[in-house]
């Protein structure tokens, strides 16, 4: 149940386990360092035409090893050591790559952050375009990894268009719902897009960049030779197979069976006594608070996943918690719905959640009987 994982489809897991791991193919398309390079053309072009159908971008790049450096391929395309960034606060559902003195964007960029509004915990865009319009960032970055409300990225487009900034849209968590038609897609809004071709996705590990056909040049030289060398070739095979299968009518009714099972689990925590923060999801994802169980969210955690339930822990936008400690979890529902669980079982998922929060590390016998509920309910 962790928001940040799915689980890959055999024909995707077949691809990665190829023999195209083995290849070099340093550059791109046409223009490699290495010989040999037909077939690894012949694929890279694949996953490339397959992406710019299913996402309707401009410019695609399959190459990035990661999302992580897909992000930062595109702080090198736009943005000079120094420059201003405004982007979610890591407390509110940022990510560490937007901004967090701990990462590479933190020590390189002079970082700006919005927040959520107090009263909604959602999105505060007056604040973002106060913010904006005073300090005029080079880039402006919307998406995170704990925020679970649909983004409207028309009020983020015309907030860069009045600012003078760049639009990054970190799709990350996002992506494999807007292909599914649960979700509006950030494609048509921004200037660049990240992706992760795993999470909800269901493809391998790896990144992906979508932007407008003007970015092509300079997005293309921050992945290649700036950021990294040679592509994973057996990973842009996995991504051709996970852009084919996203494009099937199955894939929509997957997308929409994750965002109803974290709706519903949502719902049914929140009716069994732990709030919600912002009140319920949009995604796949949500945060609950669960400090009126008398635990911290490191604790919770710990004692789902003795009970065979994995979270993470969490903190709240406003959380007086320690962030080691935090006062929730969050979970993910993108694994719950690939294998075969829907809303009609999240009630006794919730049921089962709530009892093992309620173990301590002396109830093994307890935490074992929960262990095997859980077992029985996705084998049912």
């Amino acid at each position: 149940m962790l928001a940040a994982e799915s689980s890959a489809t055999p024909a995707v897991r077949a691809a990665v386990g190829s023999i195209l791991a083995d290849k070099y193919a340093e550059g791109y398309p046409g223009h490699r360092y290495h010989g040999g390079v037909e077939v690894v053309d012949e694929v890279e072009e694949l996953a490339i035409s397959r992406a710019a159908a299913l996402f309707g971008a401009d410019y695609v790049n399959v190459q990035p090893l990661s999302w992580a450096l897909a992000n930062f391929a595109v702080y090198a395309a736009f943005s000079q050591p120094g420059d201003q960034v405004l982007s979610l606060s890591l407390k509110h559902g940022g990510h560490q790559s937007h901004g967090s003195r701990a990462n590479l964007s933190g020590r390189w960029f002079s970082v700006l952050n919005y927040g959520v509004r107090p009263d909604t915990e959602r999105i505060d865009y007056d604040q973002i375009r106060e913010l904006a319009l005073i300090h005029r960032p080079r880039i402006l970055v919307a998406g995170g990894t704990s925020y679970s409300r649909a983004w409207d990225f028309a009020a983020m487009r015309t907030i860069a268009d009045e600012a003078g900034c760049v639009l990054w849209v970190d799709a990350a968590h996002i992506a494999g719902l807007a292909v599914g038609g649960v979700l509006e897609s950030p494609v048509p809004y921004a200037d660049v897009v990240t992706v992760a071709t795993n999470k909800v996705m269901r493809g391998p590990r790896g990144g992906l960049l979508l932007a407008r056909a003007e970015h092509a040049e300079s997005l293309s030289r921050a992945v290649y030779p700036f950021m990294q060398g040679a592509p994973a070739m057996h990973s842009i095979a996995a991504k051709a197979v996970a852009f084919a299968e996203c494009a099937r009518p199955e894939y929509a009714e997957y997308a929409r069976a994750v965002a109803d099972n974290a709706s519903t689990l949502a719902a049914a925590l929140d009716e069994r006594g732990l709030r919600v923060v912002s009140g319920g999801t949009d995604t796949h994802l949500a945060v609950v608070e669960v400090s009126s169980a008398g635990i911290s969210g490191r604790e919770a955690a710990r004692r789902l996943a003795a009970c065979r339930m994995i979270v993470d822990k969490a903190v709240t936008p406003f959380d007086e918690a320690p962030i080691t400690e935090g006062s929730a979890i969050r979970f993910g529902s993108a694994v719950l719905a690939a294998d075969g669980l829907r809303p009609g079982q999240m009630p006794a998922i919730a049921d089962l959640m709530l009892e093992a929060m309620h173990t301590d590390g002396d109830d093994t016998a307890r935490q074992a009987a929960i262990a095997r509920e859980v077992a029985a309910l996705g084998e049912r």
